[in-house]
């Protein structure tokens, strides 16, 4: 036999493509020729493959060597056609037999001495493969963890081409236990840790409840970090659905380890402030990853100092902050990846980060100050529903021996806030207040007549823009269901005016 085929899952984002890996060996001078869009790290796979197969026990055909990957014209990227691509010429050369692959996909990279090694993006991959009429998966063994929750696949880990030859030949499954990760659990952030800053609680509270974004404005020192680590664990654990999409996002960027990782725990993503967009929003030059928004699919994006970004890094954010999405061109595609995070910015009062309370220590003058803050560009604060001022603990408050609220109690009124707002928006798209559309909070969602009176009147005097107006709105129905009120009061819409506005509300 001389032509073989064998199937694999090609990537491009986190959309799998079912590709068929066609290899001909023919008489002539001896050469090697692939074919279907390669990329670089696709293209040196010959040498990995060619040691791999003779490390292994088997022989590189001494003849002209064909490999063709279609559809032709999909791009594809990567090491993991490795493996296929070696199955592929030993059922072409007559080692193995073709038996009954059709429904089988073979995914991993080779090293020179015929191990399977890890590959990014097993995950989606599979996830792919469950519906594309796929029976059975060949992977390598260290990426056996990011297989669990797709039962329609039988995974077989392999962690030699050797193994692999005797699945092919003799169906023997090799024994490979899934390796325990993160057994450890690392020390749980917790809110009681965090002293005083009632205020600032009671705004990260309203946020969790409808997944608004957020922004911490203090002094060095008060605790802002330390409140925005702590949003994740008061926000409701993750669904099955939504640990599976936050996994498959985490398996394409290469953190195997941490998408392997069942904890219901949402993720916080915290990238440095000198980082830039493409590393913000993602993208690259063969194949696009995910960027930091993306990793933070449905948990929090903290970026502190936040006027320190380069220019332009948050304002990418804008777009994916309203549609919950990410779309990258580059040559090589178009790739969507998902990105509904809740922001948190903090930044510091003033350059110097003094300007504090009576402001006696600042030693930036107006125009510093004013130049400071207005690196924040008003489309992006536009977008942030709650402003608080973190002010620096009290004396007493430093003094007291009572731990405020821990996250388990907050985290509690936070589900409970969230299953009113599940049971009002039955049969919607949508199931947190920050989404409302507009259209439904002119009709359906309105607050009472005094609360919307008094937002119409914000709305004449220039205080509020048109954006302004619903996300206060919006804001009103989480103050709401943290009361447990029906409908947003005159007081709710004016404390989440005054959330918005960044206003004293104790």
């Amino acid at each position: 036999m001389t032509l073989a085929k064998v199937k694999s899952i090609a990537l491009m984002g986190l959309t799998g493509h079912v590709i068929e890996i066609e290899v001909d060996i023919s008489e002539g001078l001896p050469g090697y020729t692939l074919l279907g869009l390669p990329d670089a790290a696709l293209s040196e796979s010959r040498e990995r493959v060619r040691s791999a197969l003779i490390n292994s026990g088997a022989p590189w055909p001494n003849k002209r060597v064909t490999v063709s990957l279609s559809p032709a014209w999909l791009p594809k990227s990567g090491s993991s056609f490795d493996l296929p691509i070696a199955v592929a010429l030993m059922i072409a050369q007559g080692l193995i037999p073709a038996g009954s692959l059709d429904s089988t996909v073979f995914l991993g990279e080779l090293s020179l001495d015929g191990s399977v090694k890890s590959v990014r993006g097993v995950l989606p991959a599979l996830v792919a493969a469950s519906t594309q009429d796929v029976e059975r998966a060949v992977i390598p063994a260290i990426n056996l963890g990011e297989s669990g929750g797709i039962e329609s696949i039988h995974t077989i880990a392999v962690n030699t081409l050797e193994e692999v030859m005797a699945y092919v030949k003799e169906g023997v499954v090799p024994d490979v236990p899934i390796t325990p990760i993160n057994s450890e659990r690392p020390h749980v952030l917790d809110l009681s840790d965090v002293v005083g800053q009632p205020q600032a609680r009671f705004a990260l509270e309203i946020a969790a409840i409808g997944a608004h974004h957020l922004l911490f404005i203090g002094p060095p020192g008060t605790g802002k970090t330390m409140l925005a680590e702590r949003i994740p664990t008061v926000l409701p654990p993750l669904t099955t659905e939504q640990a599976l999409a936050v996994r498959a996002v985490h398996s394409v960027a290469g953190l195997s380890i941490r998408a392997a990782n069942h904890d219901a725990l949402p993720p916080f993503v915290s990238p440095h402030h000198t980082t830039t967009a493409v590393t913000m929003v993602g993208g690259g030059v063969h194949s696009v990853r995910p960027g930091a928004c993306s990793l933070a699919h449905e948990g929090v994006l903290f970026i502190d100092e936040a006027p320190e970004c380069r220019s332009g890094v948050l304002d990418a954010l804008r777009q994916p902050l309203e549609s919950g999405a990410i779309t990258i061109s580059r040559s090589s595609g178009t790739v969507t990846y998902p990105a509904n995070f809740l922001l948190v910015l903090a930044a510091n009062p003033c350059p110097c980060g003094k300007y504090s309370g009576r402001g006696r220590a600042c030693t930036c003058t107006a125009v510093q100050i004013r130049r400071y803050l207005q690196k924040l560009s008003g489309p992006l604060l536009d977008r942030i529903d709650i402003r608080t001022f973190v002010e620096t603990p009290s004396r007493s408050e430093m003094a007291a021996s009572e731990l405020g609220e821990s996250s388990e109690v907050v985290r509690n009124r936070v589900i409970r806030a969230r299953e009113i707002a599940a049971e009002r928006f039955s049969g919607c798209d949508w199931q947190v207040n920050s989404k409302i559309p507009a259209s439904a909070l002119r009709q359906k969602f309105r607050a009472s007549k005094e609360g919307m009176s008094f937002l119409h009147n914000e709305l004449e005097s220039e205080r509020v823009s048109a954006r302004g107006f619903h996300k206060v709105l919006r804001l009103a129905w989480s103050v709401a269901d943290s009361k447990g009120h029906h409908i947003p009061t005159r007081d709710d819409v004016g404390m989440a005016f005054s959330l918005r506005e960044g206003a004293d509300i104790f």
